[in-house]
């Protein structure tokens, strides 16, 4: 299995990885700033933007995709799934990542009866059937979702869907698999285990994945948490610039 990778700059290594339904072009202006002083390797998540599918489509199998890829360590920066994918992966190959950074990601993504900050079952539904009836609408709506609460809604969203179809359609079975993955994970018995340092950055204003996940981690994983004013899901776009410098100062002292 071979993963579509672009990879820029010169220096330590870190892996950018994205979230459910879009693909690692989202993550070009964070790499462009990191790559004066990294090597940055933008990653589409299997079955996203050029990358194939894995079989089965599964949070163990995409990070042994990841470990595949990069057979030295290197320092891990999440986004919403793409940071379950990292936490897996750190759980796996302890000595593998040098430090993790996650970014509007949650142990848990499915609301539960012990988890209510969880996003609702029904929502879930609603994707899956709207990825069948109706597959540009479902992603707009899910990229709607993204900037709900946020205090930059407008750019970030332009941002977004500038960003979603720019390596062509992610593929219909993957993100049909990939919403089962985000039904399934339920990282919280293991998150304590996590060895690696931790960064945690969130958008106050979250509709997606709740600022408790934020408070969770730092509480059970020991991570430092930073909170984005104002911000959404999608903290690296909406405050860019103070997102980049949490990041840079993090991996100076990692």
């Amino acid at each position: 299995m071979s993963l579509y990778i672009e990879t820029i700059g010169r220096g330590d290594d870190v892996v950018l990885i994205h979230g459910w339904g879009i693909n690692g072009a989202v993550w070009n202006r964070v790499a462009e700033a990191l790559a004066h002083n990294h090597c940055v390797h933008i990653v589409d998540l299997p079955g996203h933007g050029l990358s194939a599918p894995v079989e089965p489509y599964s949070l163990p199998q995409m990070a042994a995709a990841f470990d595949e890829a990069f057979p030295l360590p290197v320092h891990v920066v999440g986004w919403s799934l793409g940071g379950a994918v990292a936490v897996e992966w750190a759980l796996a190959q302890p000595d593998k990542i040098r430090s993790l950074t996650l970014t509007a990601s949650s142990p848990c993504f499915m609301q539960r009866e012990d988890w209510p900050e969880g996003t609702p079952a029904d929502v879930l539904d609603k994707f899956a059937n709207g990825l069948a009836d109706n597959f540009q609408m479902t992603i707009k709506m899910f990229l709607g979702l993204q900037v709900l609460g946020s205090a930059h809604a407008r750019p970030v969203l332009r941002e977004l869907e500038k960003r979603v179809f720019s390596r062509g359609e992610p593929q219909r079975e993957a993100l049909m698999a990939g919403l089962e993955v985000i039904r399934d994970t339920d990282l919280r018995p293991h998150a304590a285990k996590l060895e690696c340092p931790l960064l945690l950055q969130y958008g106050e204003r979250d509709g997606m994945t709740s600022l408790s996940a934020g408070h969770w981690y730092a509480h059970h994983a020991g991570g430092r948490l930073v909170v984005h004013l104002g911000g959404g899901h999608a903290p690296f776009i909406s405050h860019e610039a103070d997102f980049v410098a949490e990041l840079k100062a993090f991996l100076a002292d990692n």
